[in-house]
């Protein structure tokens, strides 16, 4: 059986309020089966095709590290994405598993004493969290691509999917059933890393939606369910999230105003002409990376829970993440899941060692490696590595100049690592050479 034929026989099992599975099959992980690998486009083709043995040499100097990040990112870039074929890329299994069963309004949630009550540790009821947001902000990426394949927010429903396909929600220390076929697989742990992390690029950017208006004037008030241990890492409704981390709030509240805004201004309610998706997509990383950065410390615990490999995974890729950001890459449904095949399609264990773990393709190795060094670097550097690339990606010439760097990197066999170091440490940081040099092709 096919994993889209398992997630569809399971879909019929499903209980959509409980999160039990009546009966269960092993999840495969395997790259080639998973449901995003069902039709690859020719572009995933390409780039997973193995590669001759020693045309690729690993190292862990910081500039090589940048270097592979860049290769890495420019799947992410949407000039990049807009040459590939859709095809292949847009069908049912490029979205994230259940997806058709998530709510897809408000009082497809359970309503009760004249509150909208969320399971946010039910994973097809944090999908639905995801799915009230797309559908409710559809209409301000119309000019993106139909089907709302071009809103921005993609990523994050199909991060949340990843996660749920390769195993990474599931009660990593196996105490409880939590996560597993053989218990409640829609079940959500609190004890992973990746789960309690990933709370705070759900409710959290929920709840600023909810108070910003997004959804209009609301009949109910919102409450989220609240886990079995850990209830004071959490917030739980608009008032409460308010008053334990307004800043956070006022964040992913400020990305939701500004869609509102663009509506208003509108002549017309087919229009948004005071739309801009560099602005857009400012507002909503840096409400991105403010989740991330006051989730970080505080389940720094739970990685106990982890393999080494898979912790050092987790926290590189929430630095890969700052720099990701800085450059405003559009996480749209096409780019987030062409991105989305370098990553592991199973939980890294004891005996992975990069560059060489057999079953991963060589690019899940390139990036995973280039993360881990890209990691490392910014931390030998006591974070200015971060802080040279903001500044180099802080105008929108910039940061157009960058991606158009990283499309040459990825294209170009004369690299210079050492030069780009060498700029990247340079004081004249808003004309960097590295960026001069590409200048002249950008239209």
């Amino acid at each position: 059986m096919g994993r889209t034929e398992h997630y569809s026989q399971l879909a019929d099992l499903a209980s959509p309020r409980q999160g039990h599975w009546k009966e269960g099959r092993e999840l495969e992980t395997s790259v080639s089966e998973s449901p995003f690998f069902a039709q690859p486009s020719p572009f995933m083709i390409k780039a997973l095709q193995a590669q001759t043995p020693g045309s690729q040499t690993f190292t862990m100097q910081p500039c090589f590290g940048i270097h592979i990040l860049l290769i890495a990112t420019v799947t992410l870039n949407p000039a990049t994405v807009a040459a590939q074929s859709e095809k292949g890329a847009t069908g049912e299994d490029a979205y994230p598993p259940l997806w058709d069963l998530a709510p897809e309004n408000l009082l497809g949630f359970l309503v009760k004493d004249n509150k909208i009550v969320i399971n946010a540790w039910n994973y097809q009821e944090r999908l639905g969290v995801y799915k009230n947001l797309l559908n409710s902000s559809a209409k301000y990426f119309t000019a993106f691509g139909s089907q709302n394949f071009g809103n921005i927010l993609w990523g994050l429903p199909l991060q949340h999917g990843w996660q749920f396909r390769t195993g990474r929600l599931a009660d990593p220390s196996s105490v409880t059933s939590c996560g597993y076929e053989d218990g409640e697989l829609l079940c959500i742990s609190v004890r992973s890393w990746w789960s309690c992390m990933n709370y705070y690029l759900a409710v959290i950017p929920f709840l600023g939606a909810v108070e910003a208006g997004l959804f209009g004037q609301l009949q109910y008030k919102i409450e989220i369910l609240p886990p079995e241990e850990r209830r004071a890492d959490f917030c739980y409704s608009v008032a409460d999230c308010r008053s334990r981390i307004p800043k956070l709030m006022d964040d992913w509240k400020a990305y939701f105003e500004y869609l509102l805004s663009t509506g208003h201004k509108a002549v017309s309610p087919a229009t948004f002409s005071s739309f801009k998706l560099d602005d857009a997509l400012h507002l909503m990383w840096r409400a991105h990376v403010a989740s991330i950065a006051y989730a970080l410390p505080k389940f720094q615990d739970s990685l106990k829970y982890l393999s080494d490999p898979e912790a050092n995974f987790g926290e590189d890729w929430a630095n890969a993440v700052d720099f990701i950001a800085a450059t405003h890459f559009s996480t749209d449904f096409l780019t987030t899941n062409n991105f989305q095949a370098f990553l592991p399609q199973r939980m890294l264990v004891e005996g992975d060692v990069l560059p060489s773990i057999s079953d991963f393709s060589p690019q899940q190795n390139s990036v995973l490696l280039s993360m881990r060094t890209l990691h490392k670097a910014n931390q030998l550097t006591g974070g200015l590595l971060l802080k040279v690339w903001q500044k180099a990606m802080s105008t929108e010439a910039g940061r157009k100049m960058g991606r158009k760097l990283i499309e040459d990197l990825a294209l170009s066999q004369n690299f210079d690592p050492v030069g780009i170091y060498n700029d990247l440490k340079g004081a004249d940081l808003t004309a960097l050479t590295f960026l001069r040099k590409n200048s002249s092709n950008i239209d």
